[in-house]
Order: structure tokens, then sequence, then C-alpha cells
């Protein structure tokens, strides 16, 4: 089978092979007959094409699943030629599909090269792709970097162009301006039409099947949607002549902030609110990215250290997804992974090795726990649990000195903690759950009393306990509203 490139639409350009090859075939597949060479070259043999299964098929793949059904079939019988718009390799999804498929069927292909739609379109343009770093992606997977040059195939149909408009909405500002380019290559020349990417969707005859989008990289400035862009700006703000402080800043400088950020970050995801999560994990983000130009500046290790070290982590410690592991349960995963780890450490250490001694302490105490209660460290019942918490509030009742105490008092937070695990409650939710409860409470009476007049230190204990009840029935109320 000889697949023939049609070149980009002008006869002029049909190389000369090609045009050989055409005019010896006595039948010519064409994936469309919707091209101008075909339509201006005479040619002596019979054009045939798949045009008709575009009306009939559901999806596009289904479509190029049958052309190369039907070509490898005729192939088992003789020679055929096989003509595409363009370069065959040049974003033609059933040539791609023909040549895995070949092999298999005993069918040899010859690809007979075209020129492609990308020459004509840079010429339009006055591109150079290999010194912009040009992207050439297909309009119904655009996968790219807006800092880059960016060239869109495909874009044959207004619906196309809007669906395209929304995927690269989430990467461009709606304002920037973009160059639709119609008949490069084709008789009667280019036409390149400049507007904002909002726009592309807004009048029919736009686009059709000789018309492409080009998109202009983004300036750092406006870059504001993608990791990259925020790694340039990081990278610019310590450069000379960037921001003064946060040239000054290093690894330890930063770790207060890094920990305000997680805790505000945890606080966004205990309100519920997207939006504000969304904030706050952009500023953890900010936290590491500067971690990593740190490092990288000095020399410690790079962004893809950083990115390999997890990734490839991922991947060892996930074999039954990334391999041919069966782990059926949550349970079944969590022993897998202590053994991935043992392994990785290459040593018998502790099952409690790795645990951050610099987590918070209620943390670090649910943690150790977990582990040990899931390597069958654990009272059998709750009770045996309650029964502990009761010995170790005796002993602090008995402690005699202050050190005592403190160790006592431990113990039983130590204790509550496991009583927790028991019951299937993070102690760290229920705790903050019960502070939150508190202050909402606290705020109730303190707005009583203003409202009274009281002052809260003169008050006697009774009257405190009367108001406390009350600003608890008040806050509670709130609480339970609709909306609250």
């Amino acid at each position: 089978m000889q697949v023939v490139g049609l070149g980009p639409g002008d006869p002029d350009l049909l190389t000369v092979q090609a045009r050989r090859v055409l005019e010896a075939a006595p039948v010519i597949w064409c994936r469309t007959l919707q091209h101008p060479t075909l339509q201006a070259l005479p040619l002596p043999g019979q054009l045939e094409s798949f045009d008709p299964l575009y009306e009939t098929a559901e999806r596009f793949e289904d479509v190029y699943e049958q052309i190369v059904d039907r070509l490898l079939a005729m192939a088992a019988m003789g020679e055929v030629v096989y003509a595409v718009p363009g370069h065959p390799l040049v974003g033609e999804a059933t040539v791609r599909r023909l040549r895995e498929r070949a092999a298999a069927a005993a069918v040899g292909v010859h690809l007979v090269e075209g020129l492609s739609f990308i020459e004509p379109v840079c010429t339009a343009l006055g591109l150079d792709p290999l010194a912009a770093g040009l992207q050439v992606v297909d309009a119904l997977d655009p996968r790219l970097d807006p800092a880059l040059p960016a060239l869109v195939a495909q874009v044959y149909h207004r619906r196309v162009a809007a669906q395209l408009k929304l995927a690269l909405l989430e990467l461009y500002p709606p304002h920037h301006y973009v160059q639709i380019v119609r008949n490069a290559g084709a008789p009667g020349g280019a036409e390149v039409e400049s507007l904002p990417l909002e726009e592309i969707d807004r009048r029919d005859g736009r686009f059709h099947h000789l018309a492409c989008l080009y998109l202009p990289p983004l300036p750092v400035e406006l870059n504001l949607r993608t990791f990259g862009g925020l790694r340039a700006i990081t990278h610019r703000l310590r450069a000379p002549g960037g921001c003064p402080w946060d040239r000054e800043q290093t690894h330890a400088s930063l770790r207060p902030f890094l920990l305000e950020e997680t805790y505000e970050a945890l606080a966004a995801l205990d309100e519920g609110e997207p939006a504000r999560l969304a904030e706050e994990l952009g500023d953890l983000l900010l936290q590491i990215t500067l971690h990593a130009e740190i490092a990288e500046e000095g020399g410690e290790f790079t962004y893809g250290d950083m990115f390999e070290h997890i990734t490839a982590k991922l991947l060892r410690r996930h074999p039954h997804v990334f391999g041919d592991a069966v782990i059926r349960t949550a349970e079944e995963q969590w022993h897998a992974w202590q053994q991935i780890k043992r392994a990785e450490r290459g040593e018998a250490t502790s099952i409690l090795a790795g645990v951050p001694t610099a987590l918070p302490a209620l943390a670090y105490a649910q943690t150790v726990q977990e582990r040990a209660m899931r390597a069958g460290f654990r009272w059998p019942h709750l009770a045996d649990v309650l029964a502990k918490l009761a010995e170790e509030i005796e002993e602090l009742r008995r402690a005699a000195t202050r050190e005592e105490r403190e160790q006592e008092f431990g113990d039983v937070l130590f204790v509550l903690v496991n009583a927790a695990q028991h019951l299937g409650i993070n102690a760290e939710d229920a705790l903050r759950a019960a502070s939150r409860k508190f202050v909402r409470r606290f705020t109730a009476l303190e707005t009583l009393a203003r409202g009274r007049g009281l002052d809260l230190a003169a008050l006697s204990a009774a009257e405190l306990e009367a108001l406390w009840r009350e600003a608890k029935a008040v806050a509670d109320k709130e609480a339970r509203a609709p909306g609250a």
C-alpha cells in the first residue's frame, strides 16, 4: 500500500513523486475529496472517497477504524493507493492507525511524503517554528504550554472552535489575541485574521477544513494558570533586579511561612469553601516553589529531582496500578506500602520509622498509634481503653511534682487518642470542632454581657454559669439555623 501526501492544497506544491504515483494509479482511495489538489488536478484514475463514512458514524474514532479496516482488506487483494491531505504523518489519525495494524495484517505501507500545512502556515505568519519553539496540537486534544507559541490544527467547524475555546480559556485570558489562518498553501493564498480568543466562535465561516488557529505565547505576567507561569514569576522575583525581600529568603527564613500556609490551607479545607481552598493551596504551592528555586540556585537539587522523587515513589508504591500486583482493599494496600517502604530503606526498620517528629503533638500521636494498631498492637475492646484511661487519670490525680503531672497528663492525652482510634474518630477534627463550639458559645456570652452592661470579671461563679447556659442556647440555636 502506498500512502500519498497531497500537500496543503495548491497542486503546484504536490511533490514530483506524489504526482507520479497518483497519475499511475488506476484507483485512488481518498480519505476525503474536500481538498483543492484533488479538485484541480486532472488524474486519469478513478477517485474513491471515504466521505460517506463521516455522515453515518457517531465518532471520528469509528470512522478512522472503518477506513483502516477497508484499506487493509483491499490491500490483502492487491496494490492500494491511499491519498490524504498534507503529509501522511502530520495530523492523520488514519495513517497512524494503519501503520499500527499493518504489520499484523502482513501489509507493507510505503509513505509518499507531501508538504504539510505547517510550512505554509508558518510562511503566512512569518514564523520560524524551530526558533520560536512552536507546538503543534490537535483541536480535539489541545495539550500545550501557553508560554510557547502553538498551532492548533483540525479546527474545521465553528462547533469545534467553541469546544476548543472553552479548553483554551483554562490557560489563556479571554482578551489574548490569536490568529485564524485559512487556506494556507491553497490556490489564492492564505488569509490571516487576528482577534481576541473569546471571539473565535462568534461568527460562521471562520473555520473550515483548511483553517487552523495560531496562539502567540503568553508573556510571564499573563501566564497565570499554569505551574510554568508560577515558576517563571518566582524565578524572576529571585533573579537580579527582582524583589529585594524574595532575594533575601533562605530555606530557614521561609520555614515559618511554610507552616503558616499549611495551617491556612487546612483551615480552608475545614471551612468547605472551594474558592478559599484554591487560594490557600496556591499560597502553599508558592512556598514549595520558593524552596525549589532556592535549592536550584544553590545546586542542592532541581525541580526535576523533586518531581522524579515523588513520581517514582508513586509508581513504586502502586504496583497494583502500574504493575501486575493484585490488591483488593485499602487495608491490603496499607500493608503493601509498609513492605515497600522497608524494602526502599534496605533494612528491617521499625514500622514507626519515618513518622515526622515535627508533626503537631496530636497528629504525631494519631499517626504512631494508627501504625501500631495496624500492626496488631491494640486493645481488643473499647472498654479496655476506657479502663486504661481511668487508670491514667488516677495516676494524674496522685502526681506530686510538676514533672510527674506533665508526664501523667501526656499519658491521659495519649490514651484519649487511642480511644478516638477505636471509635473511628479523628482526634484532631474532634478537638477542633469542640474548640470552635467553645469559641461560638463564648462569643455569644460576650455579646450577652455587653448588651446588659455586665463585666465578666466581676460576675460570680453562679452568675457566669447562668449566663453561660443562656449563651450556649443562643449559639447552638444559631448553629442549627439553615445556612449557618
